[in-house]
């Protein structure tokens, strides 16, 4: 068995004894090197496949950390609560971080969806939901300018979609239509959700109307890290 199977094997029965706990920061590669008395590339390629096994997640500049792989979260994918509210419900300590609020190039797909005109601006909301330290999900929301006319200034800020609707008039909505399906992370969500190149991701594209008036409020597509929940749809 190679020194760098040997190193994983090790280092994963320390994980599952309990010697290095959630969200421990392990060992630095040159430390480990020292200690194991390997090189330190071969520390650097057991890191990698204990991340690509979903044992281990990195902090760029900051180092590897061992992944909470006891937080399975009951998420329902259907409904009118918002993702903040499911979290107070299960007393999950969470966050919110917007990343993304930019309008994007005419998509006929997503303004079909929306019901918005070619020359309507459509803008990307997207927001990072991180999970006692874990970033587990990306809410990526589409929103025409012609329905929130203020958007392009407070497309930054919005971290609770719904709580948005609330605040611009809308109270009673419902979701559209919901299409599932499991597809595997590129490198830029899997930079962002920390998570392995072997763990797939639920995408979820959905929808909401405003029940009054029948508008599309919003046409979204959503991933959720498939090692971190438990599915109620």
């Amino acid at each position: 068995m190679s020194e760098k199977a040997l190193l994983v094997d090790r280092l994963i029965s320390e994980i599952r004894a309990g010697n290095y706990k959630p969200n421990d920061k392990l060992p630095s590669e040159n430390e480990l090197a020292d200690f194991y008395q390997v090189p330190r590339m071969v520390v650097r390629k057991a890191y990698e496949r204990l991340q690509e096994l979903g044992y281990i997640f990195s902090k760029q500049g900051k180092g590897s950390y061992v992944q909470n792989q006891k937080l399975q979260i009951p998420l329902i994918l259907t409904g009118d609560v918002s993702f903040s509210e499911k979290m107070r419900e299960l007393n999950y300590e969470f966050e919110t971080k917007n990343i993304v609020s930019e309008m994007i190039n005419y998509d006929s797909s997503i303004y079909h969806a929306l019901q918005a005109k070619k020359d309507d601006a459509v803008y990307k909301i997207s927001r990072l939901r991180i999970v006692e330290d874990c970033p587990i999900a990306v809410h990526t929301s589409y929103l025409s300018q012609s329905t929130f006319e203020n958007i392009a200034q407070e497309g930054e800020v919005i971290n609770s979609i719904f709580q948005y609707y609330h605040e611009q008039g809308y109270t009673d909505f419902e979701t559209m239509r919901s299409q599932l399906s499991v597809v595997f992370p590129n490198k830029k969500e899997r930079e962002i959700l920390k998570c392995p190149s072997l763990v797939p991701l639920l995408q979820l594209e959905s929808g909401c109307v405003d029940k009054k008036t029948g508008k599309v409020l919003e046409y979204s597509r959503n991933i959720y890290r498939s090692d971190c929940f438990t599915y109620l749809i």
